[in-house]
């Protein structure tokens, strides 16, 4: 008997031309507004480009951009997860619209979420009052700041974790019971092990999404050089908004911002490859 070899069917038929295509956009979206980053940095020399991203200013934006959104997807982390289990594990009333308002931050233009959380944060607003009589300060502070991320990092950490807890049977937790474990033993060496690499992916999203966003932190900030409130994404829209427009020390700035995004990122994927790998064991 002479058996045919099956053919394999493509929904878009053609690999050159559909590879052509993903090429193509990939090169026009990503890898040229890339270059010409790397392009108007070059045209400083080494002196320049180090003096300039070396100012005490720009340091301190780093740092504040950086600390700012690490806290914040440290937060969103330990708070996405929750929502996430409470929207796979459980029914209520009104879960669809729960559900729904996770994507607000999409949605939602982060100018409009920035002047709404600097004015509900502020000393006369609803919960900026409220906080200020226990002596915290929101708005125009590194905590606005840092509020302002979580809003607009917390569907990452849902998102990624929600089909992960869909798919975990709840089989493994009631064999853990069985098998005497409390609570606390079964999510940290049954439950927490299996979501690790998709809690990992959220955690980088909103961490690589914080360190350059500007819209929603524009606001709340106060981009105050004294207080340390200036974020990097606002000293390069100083320089590409003030009468000498400076496109080389922006590109440069932006450089190195792409390049502490880079390295984060990566280091991400690799402990969540490594905590994949012991997963699978």
């Amino acid at each position: 008997m002479i058996f045919k070899k099956q053919k394999n069917t493509r929904v878009l038929p053609g690999f050159g031309l559909t590879m052509g295509i993903t090429v193509a956009m990939l090169s026009l979206l990503v890898l040229i507004p890339l270059a010409s980053v790397l392009t108007y940095s070059f045209h400083l020399s080494f002196s320049e480009f180090w003096a300039l991203i070396s100012r005490p200013n720009v340091v301190q934006a780093f740092i504040t951009s950086t600390g700012c959104a690490l806290i914040a997807a440290v937060i969103n982390s330990v708070f996405g997860l929750i929502l996430a289990w409470i929207l796979v594990r459980y029914d209520f009333p009104g879960k669809k619209l729960v559900d729904s308002m996770i994507e607000l931050p999409f949605a939602l233009p982060t100018a409009v979420a920035g002047i709404t959380l600097s004015r509900m944060y502020s000393d006369q607003g609803i919960l900026g009052e409220l906080l200020a009589k226990i002596g915290i300060k929101a708005s125009y502070t590194k905590v606005g700041i840092v509020i302002a991320l979580v809003f607009i990092g917390i569907p990452f950490v849902v998102r990624a974790l929600q089909p992960v807890l869909e798919k975990l049977p709840e089989s493994l937790e009631e064999a853990s019971e069985m098998l005497g474990a409390n609570r606390v033993y079964t999510f940290r060496r049954v439950i927490l092990p299996e979501l690790m690499p998709a809690l990992l992916t959220g955690f980088g999203l909103a961490l690589a999404r914080g360190i350059g966003e500007y819209g929603s932190v524009i606001y709340i900030a106060g981009n105050s050089e004294k207080e340390g409130t200036q974020m990097v994404s606002y000293i390069i829209m100083q320089k590409l908004n003030s009468g000498n427009v400076d496109y080389e020390g922006a590109a440069a700035i932006a450089l190195v911002l792409l390049l502490i995004s880079f390295l984060l990122l990566f280091l991400i994927t690799m402990i969540q490859v490594a905590a994949g790998r012991r997963t699978r064991r």
